[in-house]
């Protein structure tokens, strides 16, 4: 079966893929069962031949924009051929090699922290693909998506962006909470303005609007914190435990520690609710079906509508 199709040769565009998913060429001759200089040499070759830089050299190696769009291009024919193969294995010695195809996702972290590792474990029973996850803000994941760089996102996003498709996933809900300690010394007379803006939150990162907009919420008006940066979804909430601020945590994470009493809710019964949908690219390619299905199913089981 001949792969080739003009500039494009199938052999170095997996070579190219498998380096920039292994991020060295040592690694990526290990993946693929050859020679670090026989990686080497068939992405020159595809460099020669577009006339440009794919992969920047370095700890790890990063795709160029073009080399970006091109490990794209394989991963998509890689993962359309994977199911081609288990359908007619006679035509498995002549499709791509170059190991399992990887599907790439953009996830915010509270949802990687709770319901969908157990989505993906369960897509994962059946399928050789490799997941490859981008974490961002569920404010920002939609950009991935939108530059081409993911082939799904859970989004808060509803109206599909072109080229996609849109299915709603339920609701994250959050409760703000801190450690009784904190309660004490911050909040002593209740949250209010004036408390709110002497009491140190613990936001994920720059992105993080959460307190924000709880805060504005409950306070009906904006009002700028002291703030701990903390990227963890769980180390956000070992962090309150400890006394160090208050965040807005997953409900789910915090029941336990609220019926002990390790947590305490900032206003019993003020939580927040954050629809999120699952944004995937219009392709023809039964994995990325089957992991949308799985991804679905296991969020409405989950996240409440």
């Amino acid at each position: 079966m001949n792969v080739a199709c003009g500039m494009l040769d199938y052999p170095s565009l997996s070579a190219l893929a498998a380096v920039v998913r292994e991020g060295s060429f040592e690694r990526a001759a290990r993946a693929l069962s050859v020679t670090t200089s026989a990686v080497s040499q068939r992405v020159k070759l595809l460099e020669d031949r577009l006339g440009t830089v794919l992969v920047i050299r370095g700890r790890p190696c990063v795709p160029t924009d073009i080399g970006r769009v091109l490990c794209r291009h394989f991963e998509q024919v890689a993962m359309l051929e994977q199911d081609l193969r288990s359908e007619l294995p006679k035509l498995a010695q002549g499709l791509l090699q170059g190991g399992s195809p990887a599907i790439r996702l953009a996830v915010n972290a509270d949802s990687l922290g709770t319901w969908f590792v157990g989505a993906v474990s369960k897509f994962l029973e059946c399928e050789t693909v490799l997941l490859d996850i981008v974490l961002d803000d569920q404010e920002h994941t939609l950009e991935w998506l939108r530059s081409g760089d993911v082939l799904a996102a859970v989004t808060v996003t509803p109206r599909a962006i072109q080229g996609c498709n849109s299915v709603p996933l339920g609701r994250l809900r959050y409760i703000a909470a801190a450690s009784p300690g904190f309660m004490g010394r911050y909040f002593p007379d209740g949250v209010n303005s004036t408390s709110v803006a002497n009491a140190p939150t613990i936001n994920f990162n720059r992105k993080d609007l959460l307190q924000a907009e709880w805060i504005r919420r409950v306070c009906g008006r904006q009002v700028d914190t002291p703030v701990h940066w903390l990227p963890s979804t769980h180390g956000s909430i070992e962090a309150a435990i400890a006394g160090i601020g208050w965040a807005m945590h997953p409900a789910v994470l915090v029941r336990a520690h609220l019926r002990a009493g390790t947590l305490v809710e900032l206003v019993p019964g003020r939580k927040l609710s954050v629809p999120l949908y699952w944004q995937y690219a219009r392709l023809e390619a039964p994995a990325l079906t089957r992991l949308t299905r799985a991804i679905v199913a296991a969020a409405r089981k989950s996240l409440p509508e």
